[in-house]
């Protein structure tokens, strides 16, 4: 009897391991906060974002022949930085786009110092006024919310900054 019991309590404290390491996995990512551009954003936004950021090969395309999501923006973004010599790879970008907007490029961080100072940061990839005039990229709309032209000015801006947006991996 005990050579019966001695394989069933070793499967049974197996998955009982199994279940708490799965359990606090579940915990800690519950418990992982949103970043500050996500907080700022509704949750219907988000719904709306993820269906807009995916790589839609069946969206309309824009004046640039590149889908109007955001995998064309980054591929339109990526056709103007190649041209002005901008640093800069898909992943950086889509990396850091997710990680500040989700993709949402009308999210608007409203509770953050710059906001309290009067100048939130903006779009896609949470560019404040500013910095978004002084690292515009010319041939790029003038609109801080436009995702090219946001995207374009945050990568230029990076480049400056850390050597290119791939360099980037929290809040800049």
């Amino acid at each position: 009897m005990i050579a019966t019991r001695t394989p069933r309590t070793a499967r049974l404290r197996t998955l009982a391991l199994t279940g708490i390491a799965t359990t606090g996995a579940a915990a800690a990512a519950i418990t992982l906060m949103p970043t500050t551009a996500q907080a700022a954003e509704p949750v219907q936004a988000k719904a709306a974002t993820v269906a807009s950021a995916s790589h839609d090969t069946h969206a309309a395309t824009g004046k640039s022949g590149h889908a109007n999501n955001l995998d064309g923006w980054i591929k339109q973004s990526l056709a103007i930085m190649k041209d002005k010599g901008i640093p800069g790879s898909y992943e950086g970008l889509h990396r850091n786009i997710m990680r500040e907007s989700s993709g949402n490029p009308n999210a608007q961080n409203n509770w953050d110092v710059n906001a309290q100072k009067g100048i939130p940061s903006k779009g896609l990839l949470q560019v404040i006024q500013p910095t978004f005039n002084a690292y515009h990229v010319s041939g790029t709309s003038q609109n801080i919310t436009d995702p090219v032209a946001n995207i374009t000015a945050a990568a230029n801006y990076a480049a400056h900054r850390y050597g290119s947006i791939d360099n980037v991996n929290s809040a800049y």
